[in-house]
């Protein structure tokens, strides 16, 4: 309930900051001669205001501006400035803050003294350069920051790995996104960065597409150049129950020689020794339209007990769940590390922690002991650690920006504990 009051209060404050543009704006055009400018001008107001309101409004309602380069290109430049002008309404209001302070404690001092315009500007345009940094830092998210592929290399130390699994290497792909901001080609560069990693397995933890009506089938033919001994294998995303998607992703990764697990299990074998690898279809929780029980249920009649556990769920909140069911691995995405990362002093500000405390890279919790009695260790379980794994995905959604939370490629290695 807090995360909802705080989600709905940050869609308040974005209508405020808009207002706050939007108004001033329109005064600026209001003083524009000769008359025929400023109707242009007015006009442009106008259909900018509309353009802004059916951006805002598409995740709710769906797409309202047309398709298309064009389309797009509108759709891009307008989440864009939503961004932006978010961030440069605080930027701007902090440096006039800094001058109104300024001005009182002068005043205060030394009341008898004249207010210096010249300090009333350099404070005014401060206040314009600092607003103009969010802009041009997300039109490098756009342009640049959301296509700069990192590969991320991990080390997982798994409780009683076989010797013959260890050091087996696992890609992870998540939330590809494919669509307007994300084309084909682009996914195609992805699959070459993986397969250069040389990968025993390959993993794609869901979210295809964003919306019904996005290139689904492109995606999985470009997922199906992924090369692994141990084959690829996938679990749906929220985005594909969005799309009302998940059965034909399912069948378009069988019919591309994948498998795309949905609550189910298979056992992979390296060396003599197996691994017991598990995919469900996409978790709900309270943060996700639609009903929702408890998460990964039925899931503990697939859980090993003579083999390691890895679980492809694209939810990281069913972390919790997975840990206390025994299983040593979970992999997931879903949050795209925010898209946005904001460093201040030695804490980072990302949007993805209204979801979940689980926002990107490996997370551990006390292993557990499913349906077995507890064994020595706090809290009931065996003092062993199970890992959680939090790709921050290649597409974008919402805003098509990234900045501070590149795109990633992950390359998981299992290491004996």
């Amino acid at each position: 309930m807090f995360r909802f009051l705080i989600f709905f209060a940050f869609l308040a404050l974005i209508v405020l900051i808009q207002r706050f543009w939007l108004v001033n704006a329109w005064r600026w055009t209001q003083a524009a001669m000769p008359t025929g400018v400023r109707y242009a001008l007015q006009g442009l107001w106008i259909a900018a205001v509309i353009v802004l309101l059916a951006s805002f409004l598409e995740p709710f309602v769906g797409r309202l501006l047309p398709r298309g380069s064009v389309g797009s290109w509108i759709v891009g430049g307008s989440r864009v400035w939503l961004l932006a002008s978010f961030f440069a309404f605080f930027a701007f209001q902090s440096v006039e803050i800094v001058g109104w302070i300024s001005r009182v404690a002068g005043q205060a001092f030394s009341p008898r003294a004249a207010f210096d315009p010249s300090r009333r500007d350099l404070f005014r345009y401060a206040a314009y350069m600092a607003g103009s940094v969010p802009f041009l830092a997300a039109t490098y998210g756009f342009a640049t920051g959301r296509l700069n592929y990192v590969v991320e290399k991990v080390d997982v130390p798994i409780a009683n790995l076989p010797k013959a699994l260890d050091g087996l290497r696992i890609a992870q792909l998540s939330d590809l996104h494919i669509g307007e901001f994300m084309p084909r080609e682009e996914i195609r560069r992805a699959v070459e960065m993986a397969n250069a990693l040389k990968p025993d397995l390959a993993v794609v933890t869901g979210d295809f597409i964003s919306g019904q009506h996005d290139p689904l089938e492109d995606c999985i033919a470009e997922l199906s150049q992924l090369r692994a001994p141990l084959g690829t294998w996938g679990c749906n995303g929220n985005h594909e129950i969005y799309a009302g998607a998940e059965n034909a992703a399912a069948q378009l990764f069988d019919r591309h020689g994948m498998k795309l697990l949905r609550q189910e299990n298979t056992q992979l074998e390296r060396h003599g020794e197996k691994l017991n690898l598990i995919g469900v279809d996409y978790q709900r929780d309270s943060m996700t339209p639609g009903p929702h029980g408890a998460m990964l249920q039925g899931v503990e009649l697939l859980v090993s007990r003579d083999m390691p556990n890895i679980l492809l769920s694209h939810n990281p909140n069913s972390f919790r769940r997975a840990a206390q069911m025994g299983i040593e691995l979970s992999l997931a995405g879903h949050t795209h590390g925010g898209q946005v990362k904001v460093e201040i002093v030695d804490h980072s500000i990302s949007p993805a922690r209204l979801i979940t405390d689980f926002v990107a890279g490996l997370f551990h919790l006390p292993l557990g002991n499913g349906e077995a009695p507890p064994v020595a260790g706090a809290n009931g379980h065996s003092g062993k650690s199970a890992y959680l794994y939090v790709n921050r995905g290649l597409g974008t959604f919402g805003f098509p920006v990234r900045l501070g939370v590149p795109p990633e490629i992950t390359l998981l290695t299992l290491r004996s504990a």
